[in-house]
């Protein structure tokens, strides 16, 4: 059985008001992501469940520069609206096994 759509748009932004979006799919793997794969098998190990995405074991800097990130489309066909505050990019990507690292 092959699984159902998995397309997702990710974005972030910081309190400069610059937004950074790629979008990205799985089931293949593709997209502009710049890690589409790594990113998929994370949602995959998360059954896309963004809250319980793994953190990755990265040194970020303590320093505090808020990113908004959303991600909103379809896990295996389920409806996905995720948007979280994280301290800095750095911390973005890592609480969300590099899914937000970009």
């Amino acid at each position: 059985m092959t699984p159902a759509d998995s397309a997702l748009t990710l974005t972030t932004h910081d309190v400069n008001g610059s937004a950074k979006s790629v979008v990205l799919h799985c089931d293949p793997a593709t997209g502009n992501h710049p890690s589409p794969a790594e990113a998929c098998d994370a949602l995959a190990d998360a059954d896309g469940d963004f809250e319980d995405l793994e953190t990755q074991e990265v040194a970020c800097a303590l320093i505090y520069s808020p990113v908004q990130a959303t991600a909103h489309g379809h896990w295996r066909g389920d409806p996905v609206v995720f948007e979280t505050v994280y301290p800095n990019a750095c911390v973005a990507g890592a609480e969300s096994s590099g899914v937000f690292g970009f």
